[in-house]
């Protein structure tokens, strides 16, 4: 399993957002000279934050974006999600209730349901917050994921 450029860079989107949260709106433009990330990428990747309600939006020039919760309330795990999709390291792990004509026989969906669930259950227990203190300590807010 690989997390795509979108992923990686829908977490740092939101790690930049968090980190430089003052309240203010934070234009897009800032956030990709801090990143290195570019405009058009990022548009698309904020659209699939926006539309799911992880960031709040304002047009005009002094415009942005904040996010829609506190760091500590965004998962790695979520919002990969959004961007990847499933995080499931084989197919047939998909579905819930597992629709594969085999699984009943299948002497390896232990493995496959082992590692889903490590690697969810890792995921899901890393903040924004966690990623924000984490740079903080290093004193190194530009931060790469």
């Amino acid at each position: 399993m690989k997390i795509s450029t979108k992923g990686r860079y829908a977490v740092r989107l939101m790690y930049d957002l968090a980190l430089n949260d003052t309240g203010e709106w934070i234009s897009l433009k800032d956030v990709s000279k801090r990143q290195s990330i570019s405009m058009k990428y990022l548009e698309q990747i904020i659209r699939l934050l926006s539309i799911s309600g992880y960031l709040k939006s304002l047009r005009g020039p002094r415009g942005g974006y904040q996010l829609a919760k506190k760091p500590a309330e965004y998962t790695v795990g979520d919002i990969l999600k959004i961007t990847e999709g499933s995080m499931a390291p084989v197919a047939c792990l998909d579905d819930n209730p597992n629709a594969c004509e085999r699984y009943g026989e299948c002497p390896t969906i232990f493995v496959w349901e082992g590692l889903d669930k490590v690697v969810s259950e890792y995921l899901n227990s890393v903040t924004l917050e966690d990623i924000v203190e984490r740079a903080k300590k290093n004193q190194n807010n530009d931060f790469v994921i």
